[in-house]
């Protein structure tokens, strides 16, 4: 892996006023000396370097494809002559990421963001060495003086798009690649099977853990299992276009996750979760050159603009299923209506949720179950 410079420096410029003194004469008076330039106009203002660490390549499409978008985003919305960013791709969960990080320190970053959940105890290890850079975590929950996390309610947007899938379904059957049995990934799979049963109750969700975030084979040949398995739509929390490839390789369809894959399945999809973080990194980055950085953790919700459901085929999905997921959204976005509201119970026939009780942020950040509906155990 090698360290890519996205935006260059700008140059630093140094101007400094110069006066010498003459001999003086008896019949001449001295002349008056210029004035020194004041001391703030004598060096130009050095751009903040920013770091970002990639947990897959920027491929046309997914997660880090999104994560990217959003970093482009905010050098343009902030302004090329005030930061530099750098990036690293394709860093796995391990000691490399701490490798990785570190040199991003080296290299004078002052600002690291690192974009995927493995990356958080390297990422706090190294907040306590180096207590005069600010580091983001995305997905993560450990935090530090100089370390936040940030992250996007996923479910939100989840629960509407299984909403369109259960409207859609004619074998109800859904198929679903995971990567890691995370608490995020399982909100996930439960407000999509939640909203899938809200407008179906017959659906049933399959789940195939691939225990990768990003393994194109591995994608492949879960989705065609999958649809071996009698699941007509497909959707995905993994980091390629794999999963939308074999849908519409087998005529089936897809809802993907992270970016809209027309690209790849111009047939298959029939909508896309599609991920903004534009305008969080723009927003972190100003707070770091305005010397107003904040430590609070984030997690942005759809009405915030952090995604957006988009490209949804009317054609493919009754026109009532898609005036109610709309309804719903507009609920979802006022606060009047909540994905993880009860009754909720586990696959297994316990209660998760009384009637008319939400589920709180810390219990579905520590949530371990699937709820009615998902086939199969969560794995270890």
């Amino acid at each position: 892996m090698s360290l890519k410079l996205v935006a260059a420096a700008a140059a630093v410029a140094s101007a400094f006023a110069l006066s010498a003194c003459g001999d003086k004469k008896e019949a001449v008076p001295a002349k008056p000396a210029t004035p020194a330039a004041p001391a703030a106009q004598s060096k130009a203002a050095e751009p903040l370097k920013v770091g970002f660490v990639y947990v897959a390549p920027i491929a046309d499409v997914g997660y880090t494809k999104q994560h990217d978008i959003g970093r482009i985003y905010a050098i343009d919305k902030v302004g090329k002559d005030k930061v530099t960013t750098t990036f690293v791709e394709n860093v796995p969960e391990t000691a490399d990421a701490e490798r990785v990080i570190r040199q991003m320190v080296a290299d004078g970053n002052k600002l690291i963001f690192g974009t995927s959940f493995g990356y958080m105890n390297y990422m706090q290890k190294l907040a306590k060495e180096y207590p005069d850079v600010k580091f983001e975590h995305a997905t993560g929950y450990k935090t530090a003086p100089n370390m936040t996390n940030y992250n996007i309610r996923f479910y939100e947007g989840r629960y509407l798009a299984g909403m369109l899938a259960g409207g859609a379904t004619k074998s109800n059957i859904i198929g679903y690649v995971a990567p890691f049995p995370i608490p995020e990934v399982l909100q996930g799979i439960n407000a999509f099977t939640l909203g899938a049963k809200s407008v179906n109750p017959n659906i049933q969700v399959k789940v195939i853990w691939t225990n990768a975030w990003y393994d194109p084979p591995k994608d492949t040949d879960s989705a065609k299992t999958l649809l071996g398995q009698g699941a007509d739509i497909l959707t995905q929390h993994t980091n390629t276009s794999a999963v939308a490839s074999a849908a519409e390789a087998a005529g089936k369809m897809v809802i993907p996750y992270n970016s809209d894959m027309k690209s790849v399945a111009p047939n298959a999809q029939i909508a896309a979760l599609v991920l903004n973080w534009g305008p969080y990194y723009a927003k972190k980055i100003q707070q770091m050159i305005d010397g107003k950085w904040d430590p609070t953790p984030v997690w942005m919700h759809y009405k915030d603009g952090a995604m957006s459901l988009e490209g949804v085929r009317t054609d493919k999905i009754p026109a009532d299923i898609v005036k109610k997921m709309e309804e719903v959204k507009a609920k979802i976005e006022s606060g009047e209506f909540h994905p993880f509201t009860g009754p909720i119970k586990t696959n297994d026939g316990k209660e998760a949720a009384k009637a008319g009780e939400v589920l709180k942020d810390d219990q579905l950040q520590t949530m371990n179950y699937y709820v009615d509906g998902v086939i199969g155990k969560v794995p270890n």
